[in-house]
């Protein structure tokens, strides 16, 4: 019994990419890198349905971080009332003459 063949994502992308390109057919891409056509067209098809989060999920992650930005702000002026000390407050311990 043969081994199954595992690729990393890199090959797949490379190969998606190829068969994206259009230069040459899903056959020939195969019959180079030694695959089944039906792989690469697999790999095609998840490429171009990926493609679409790669755009809107930068949105969404800049949206996360800003939110993420003004909740750590908020909690930074809460603790420095809390503790006593401002942004202009002298650091904590003895002073030298």
């Amino acid at each position: 019994m043969t081994k199954r063949r595992n690729f990393s994502d890199k090959y797949k992308a490379t190969v998606a990419l190829e068969a994206l390109r259009g230069e040459k057919t899903v056959q020939e891409i195969a019959s180079k890198r030694q695959l089944h056509p039906m792989q690469v067209s697999t790999w095609k098809r998840q490429a171009i349905d990926g493609l679409t989060g790669v755009f809107s999920d930068k949105v969404r992650r800049a949206e996360d971080n800003e939110a993420e930005v003004k909740e750590f702000h908020a909690k930074i002026g809460k603790l420095a009332v809390e503790n006593g000390t401002g942004a202009y407050a002298a650091p904590p311990g003895p002073r030298s003459p």
